[in-house]
């Protein structure tokens, strides 16, 4: 038995659920909400605030946490299509929810119409999700140089051809389809208008914007003033903000200066889930949370770590948890040897015993506030197939673009 606890009253809020409309009673936010229901399709996500799906992260354990302080829809790790089409065991492994997961929202990356069109008649038919995300955001060399990711909404006519496939195949369920995006490949090549233009056009349910170029990656800052852009272009359908949000203040900044529908929340939760909890106070009008000491973060990641175990295996799942640590104590005094022993951790007793050597009692450290995660430099350039930029028109599948390993 671990003497941390699971779940200590400063991190502690109502667990937000997102649940179809039908079972709704009463679908409006509590009264003196700082901002409307987000509606995905038949949908009713509230508070407004989405976990991104992000490649490692992102499990049915973590999804689990940030549900329960407050996420209103929770995103799985993207999935390749070519690999789902092909049952890879690691992607078919990946594809996990929890019980309590409604709906079950599944990120898909591809390239081919064709293959995206089958892959989502495979969701569909074999029921693997109620809500899918298209990739079309994912800056990285080995996604932009096969013209996957923030490389493909360049071309135009073969964007359109994508999430016609996916619209299309989903409908045959009711499964609202939404696409996650950039600004654009660099300052040059800016697609997030006529982008946000055809997924609408298309049927989507929803768009979400991270203000960034594919080649910033995650360096800088991310660029507001374009989900407003987008917000103007895009008015019969939720436009979603997503990039820079690491405190509820935040959050309540974007939508209020962009008049964006909903936020998107990405590397400002990791290591912190509680995140969710002051996300969901500042939309319902209520007091934000204290910030939390280290006795319940390291009852958090405790439950972290036996979620992960029980998800995983308990090898697998201690393995997955030493990512998380640097994160989870960014800003406390846990001192070298401590740090280094935690970030190799092979087991609960372990973790227990390590646990117990910090000083409980530090207060949530200012240093732990603002940016974390990834962020790096911007890149040289960004890595696109030959010709890539040569005719936005062009709708010709790459040679050899489609992925075949599962997630990103």
């Amino acid at each position: 038995m671990s003497p941390f606890p699971a779940a200590a009253p400063p991190l502690s809020a109502p667990i937000a659920n997102s649940v179809p409309a039908a079972n709704i009673v009463d679908p409006r936010p509590p009264s003196g909400a700082r901002a409307d229901i987000l509606a995905i399709g038949q949908y009713q996500v509230w508070p407004p605030v989405v976990l991104a799906p992000m490649a490692g992260i992102t499990n049915a354990s973590f999804r689990r946490l940030c549900r329960e302080f407050g996420a209103g829809l929770y995103v799985c790790e993207m999935i390749t299509t070519r690999a789902l089409l092909a049952g890879n065991p690691k992607t078919m492994d990946m594809i996990r929810f929890d019980p309590q997961e409604s709906p079950r929202s599944l990120q898909l990356y591809g390239v081919d119409p064709a293959v995206v069109g089958q892959a989502v008649r495979m969701v569909v038919e074999q029921d693997l999700a109620d809500h899918i995300d298209l990739n079309f955001g994912c800056p990285v060399p080995k996604v932009t140089r096969k013209g996957g990711g923030s490389a493909l909404p360049y071309k135009r006519r073969l964007f359109q051809s994508i999430v016609t496939a996916a619209v299309t195949a989903a409908s045959e369920a009711n499964v609202p389809v939404t696409v996650k995006m950039r600004i654009g490949i660099d300052p040059d090549h800016v697609t997030y208008p006529d982008a946000g233009r055809i997924a609408e056009d298309c049927g989507v349910a929803a768009v979400a914007l991270h203000g960034r170029t594919a080649i910033q990656h995650y360096s800088g800052s991310a660029d507001w003033s374009a989900i407003a852009r987008l917000k103007e272009i895009v008015t019969s359908i939720p436009v979603l903000g997503n990039g820079d949000i690491f405190a509820a203040s935040d959050a309540l900044a974007m939508m209020a200066g962009t008049g964006c529908d909903g936020v998107v929340v990405g590397r400002g939760c990791q290591g912190r889930p509680w995140l969710f909890a002051e996300l969901a106070a500042a939309f319902e009008g209520r007091p934000a949370p204290a910030p939390p000491n280290l006795a319940p973060v390291a009852g958090t990641l405790r439950r972290h770590a036996e979620l992960l175990c029980e998800e995983m295996g308990y090898d697998r799942g201690i393995r997955d948890l030493r990512k998380h640590m640097a994160w989870y104590l960014k800003g406390f005094a846990v001192g070298p040897d401590v740090r280094r022993d935690l970030g190799m951790v092979s087991s609960l007793d372990e973790l227990d015993r390590l646990l117990g050597r910090l000083d409980l009692d530090q207060a949530f450290p200012a240093a732990a506030q603002g940016p974390r995660g990834r962020q790096g430099a911007p890149q040289r350039r960004v890595q696109l197939p030959h010709g890539w930029l040569d005719d936005p028109d062009a709708d010709a599948v790459p040679e050899g673009a489609e992925l075949d390993d599962g997630g990103g």
